[in-house]
């Protein structure tokens, strides 16, 4: 590394730190980014991407399973597991190498190692081999160190028996029990995945219900959907202890009435949130405050110290790849003085998970508009009665739209089925452009398709619905 002086460098090169960084460069600023493991970070490597391959083969799985209804015939369907995590490693290599090809392309230094501000725009940098490094400086630093898999006393991973989501990408044989504890987007997500391939899926859940951030009445769409797949749900029931014993876990599970259960599994997936990943870096030496393990940011990413900025999941929720995206985005342009560039609003933020079937979602629950003090609208449209639903033989699920009574505009949008984390975008655009039901009625969908059924939800929140 010939230069170590820089105009912005980047901690961490997740797709919060790499985006930012390309941004940074386009703007004409010198750029430095720091990563102590694989360009792409969680997200690529062992997150977004080669989770969506894995549910792409389950997806694969069953529809042959179901050829039979589209007048085909498949005989000895099987899978072989070493083949299917293969193909996963390789779609998160190449798009980690597509990321080393963007940053060559930018001209962006990249810095193989640890950091550890040392304040005043100075970075201190250990190499893989604890080595020392030259010390970076820039004129502004920007932290997107992301964050890991949380644990609790009592229910720490091993690696073997008891896994985080990193183990459960990879498994070296299919295990045919699973005790899943957590049923936010990642543990519903293995729960599918598994389930869907042949493993007996347990989920616990410590709140009432599954997905407990989505709508109600999704969530308990949801719910009844997996549990028609075979998925064991139980909800209001904590995880009292975990024995590990030579091959397998036993588990005592303690139910909403106080009683106890006993039961052995082959392994346990750990999806109880995530830790952001603050030590080591020096922050509270330089004044950053911490809470709960996330820093503490304004709207514009800013730390409350000069130079210093944060993004992504190390700042807290929500823990989404485009949220970390778009803040790396508005962060840079914030700094560089774009006059165009406005504060987030978390709102127009979707939220999906890639399960079967998929759930996605946009703004405010139905309860939480209500308790804003909104006067409501609401519509729903089946996909029971959507043609292109049912000719692709993906016949359950529901559009669910929320708007403001006396504005009309879009609060919400939820959404259980078949493609629906596609779907969602159009209600994102919608909000962001801050639309009405007058400009998403006038507005012509395309016919037959499932985005048919938003436009007739919109429809019924307004009592003009068509086809139901």
């Amino acid at each position: 590394m010939s230069n170590t002086k820089f105009d912005l460098a980047v901690i961490g090169a997740g797709p919060g730190g790499y985006v930012a960084a390309i941004r940074a460069a386009q703007l004409g600023m010198k750029v430095a980014i720091v990563e102590r493991d694989r360009l792409g970070g969680i997200c690529l490597n062992w997150g977004c991407i080669p989770t969506k391959a894995l549910l792409r083969t389950s997806e694969i799985y069953r529809l042959m399973q179901s050829a039979g209804e589209f007048g085909l015939s498949a005989d000895n369907i099987g899978f072989d597991v070493a083949k299917v995590v293969e193909r996963s490693r390789k779609v998160a290599e190449k798009l980690s190498n597509g990321v080393a090809f963007l940053m060559k392309k930018n001209d962006i230094t990249v810095i193989d190692g640890t950091a550890k501000l040392e304040g005043e725009g100075r970075i201190a940098v250990t190499g893989k081999h604890g080595e020392a490094l030259p010390e970076v400086t820039a004129k502004h630093i920007l932290v997107a160190t992301g964050a890991r898999a949380k644990t609790q006393p009592g229910l720490e991973p091993d690696g073997k028996l008891i896994w985080t989501y990193k183990e459960a990408m990879v498994p070296e044989r299919f295990p045919r029990s699973l005790l899943i504890v957590g049923s936010g987007a990642i543990g519903i997500e293995f729960a599918s995945f598994y389930r869907t391939l042949g493993a007996q899926v347990t989920v616990v859940e410590l709140l009432d219900r599954i997905l407990p951030a989505e709508d109600e009445e999704i969530s308990r769409l949801a719910q009844k959907a997996f549990a028609k797949q075979g998925i064991a749900i139980r909800t209001s029931t904590t995880v009292e202890r975990l024995v590990k014993n030579e091959d397998t876990v036993t588990v005592t599970l303690r139910t909403p009435d106080g009683d106890t259960l006993d039961g052995t599994v082959d392994r346990v997936i750990l999806a109880i949130g995530i830790t952001g990943n603050v030590e080591g870096l020096g922050l509270e030496e330089q004044g950053v405050t911490i809470d709960k393990s996330h820093i503490v940011v304004d709207e514009w990413c800013r730390t409350g110290v000069d130079g210093l900025y944060a993004i992504g999941d190390v700042v807290g929720p929500p823990w989404l790849a485009h949220k970390t995206m778009h803040e790396g985005v508005l962060c840079v342009e914030k700094i560089a003085g774009v006059e165009t560039v406005h504060p987030m609003d978390k709102t127009n933020i979707p939220a999906c998970t890639y399960s079967w079937p998929q759930v996605a979602s946009l703004g405010l629950t139905e309860t939480a508009a209500r308790d804003a003090g909104h006067t409501l609208k609401v519509g729903h449209y089946p996909y029971s009665a959507n043609g292109k639903a049912i000719a692709m033989g993906e016949a359950e699920g529901l559009v669910k739209t929320i708007f403001d009574a006396h504005t009309g505009a879009l609060l919400g949008a939820h959404m259980i089925g078949a493609e629906v984390t596609e779907l969602i975008q159009g209600f994102a655009i919608g909000k962001t452009l801050e639309t009405t039901e007058a400009e998403l009625i006038a507005t012509i969908f395309p016919h037959p398709t499932l985005s048919e059924m938003m436009h007739e939800s919109v429809l019924d929140a307004f009592g003009r619905a068509l086809h139901i």
